[in-house]
């Protein structure tokens, strides 16, 4: 590990230079076992979110946030207004889970799931080794004069960084509005759906500026989950590590000299060549610990790796294990931490399932009219005048609805409307009439329970509060 005069790097973060300026890091272009899993499991999340506002499950967008509107898909079930306490324990639920594997493996999510990490180091960056060259051909074109070959490379770049960015920001307004509209407007053109063009040059604007320029330090400064990890992580945590034991030992590092007997003069397996440091994307040397720039992404393992096949030394000299494992040698431990965030995330999950079961596909509320006190009727029947709003959640329209009382005998009018329909993942709204005999009300204010039907199908029941006169019991 590094010794205290050496911890000067804590001092500020890994991309900002002595002077105090943007520090511009050149990763070199992994190869190895790590990188060809993330490579796999970066594309399969790639296909995913560019596919899920294209896909429908029953009618519905498979996700969708359309925060405007107040409308959310969440694999495919439809969220309304009058759900948000299920989005809230959905988004406790994902937050919780986080939290959980960070405690057990570090910031594994920003180096293998998290889609600013998939598209700049699996889109973004390998489209910059496929123009501009590895590292040192991209040192060397930016200290370049601006000749002929420079403006080509950057012009090249900065246009196909421009595409990709636009096509993100289409995907991001699916997600957003929903594909069927996106597509519907760009069916009917860009010239009549001006405000819509704009949030997408905007959208494009804002991807262009993190891909192209802002790129680790959205993770470093802006993301705060980096901030988080220093309060979620203890010694048992599995992060990507150096061991310091084997690479110092007792002579410290050094760099390799053939036919040396390395284990005689005390020298660490660590040969001090920075492949670990030339390769990382936020530009820290692993060797001085765990920093927060770290976002777990394997490519130092698989840096090390390589260069320690090269010169004959056992690898995973670089490798996922805990503090504790390094420094004792112990096993992975589910820790009484870890038991307790599974119990709490176990807990939620079972609670947003049985939520999700009992979750109705018709919300129906019926109020009174306020302001308005009972009126007596013919027959000596006492009216009240409510209004009504239906939410239909399917993608159906619910035909033939009407109204009945359930918890006592009266009858129940809609204002204007012979039959109601509800419209597929839409509402109806309007006006009714609960007529009730004051001889079987108990006092002047009572509960009353409504049934909605479907024809003679039962799709809903509500409450809502009747006045009328004292007993006349």
């Amino acid at each position: 590990m590094a010794s205290q005069d050496q911890e000067h790097f804590r001092d500020s973060i890994g991309t900002i230079n002595e002077s105090g300026k943007r520090a511009w890091v050149y990763p070199k272009k992994p190869v190895g076992k790590f990188y060809d899993y993330r490579k796999l499991v970066s594309y399969v999340l790639l296909l995913f979110l560019v596919a899920a506002p294209f896909v429908h499950i029953n009618g519905n967008q498979f996700l969708m946030f359309n925060v405007l509107e107040r409308r959310f898909n969440i694999f495919g079930f439809p969220f309304w207004p009058q759900d948000f306490h299920l989005f809230v324990i959905i988004m406790i639920t994902g937050v919780v889970f986080i939290v959980l594997f960070t405690v057990a493996f570090g910031r594994i999510f920003c180096g293998w799931i998290c889609p600013q990490t998939i598209f700049m180091e699996m889109v973004f960056r390998r489209i910059e080794y496929w123009i501009d060259g590895d590292r040192g051909k991209q040192i060397r074109l930016d200290n370049m004069p601006w000749n002929a070959e420079k403006i080509r490379k950057r012009l090249l770049k900065w246009s196909v960084f421009f595409v990709i960015s636009f096509l993100i920001a289409n995907v991001f307004l699916a997600y957003l509005i929903g594909s069927d509209r996106l597509l519907q407007y760009i069916v009917d053109g860009p010239a009549n759906h001006s405000s819509t063009l704009i949030s997408l040059l905007i959208f494009t604007a804002v991807f262009y500026f993190v891909f192209a320029w802002f790129r680790e330090q959205v993770c470093i400064i802006v993301c705060p989950y980096g901030r988080l990890q220093g309060v979620l992580l203890d010694t048992k945590s599995i992060v990507v590590a150096y061991d310091y034991k084997r690479g110092e030992k007792e002579a410290g590092r050094a760099k390799f000299k053939k036919n040396e007997d390395r284990e005689a003069t005390g020298k660490g397996d660590c040969i001090d060549c920075f492949q670990c440091v030339n390769v990382c994307p936020t530009g820290i040397d692993i060797r001085n610990g765990t920093q927060l720039e770290c976002v777990n992404c394997t490519a130092c393992i698989d840096a090390c790796n390589q260069m320690m096949e090269a010169v004959n030394l056992p690898k995973d000299l670089i490798r996922y294990a805990s503090e504790e494992h390094i420094e004792k040698k112990t096993k992975f431990e589910f820790t009484p931490r870890l038991k307790g965030y599974t119990a709490v995330l176990i807990i939620l999950i079972g609670v947003l399932s049985g939520m999700l079961f009992l979750r109705n596909d018709v919300e129906a509320t019926v109020l009174r009219l306020p302001g308005q006190l009972y009126e007596h009727k013919a027959d000596d029947l006492i009216s009240n005048v409510y209004t009504f709003k239906l939410i239909n959640k399917t993608t159906k329209e619910i035909e033939n609805v009407h109204f009945e009382l359930i918890s006592h005998s009266g009858s129940i009018r809609v204002v204007s409307q012979e039959t109601l329909n509800v419209p597929a993942q839409g509402l109806a709204e309007g006006t009714l009439f609960i007529e009730i005999n004051p001889y079987t009300l108990e006092g002047e204010k009572e509960k009353l329970k409504i049934g909605v039907y479907s024809g003679a199908r039962l799709i809903e029941t509500t409450s809502t509060i009747f006045l009328g006169p004292r007993s006349y019991n």
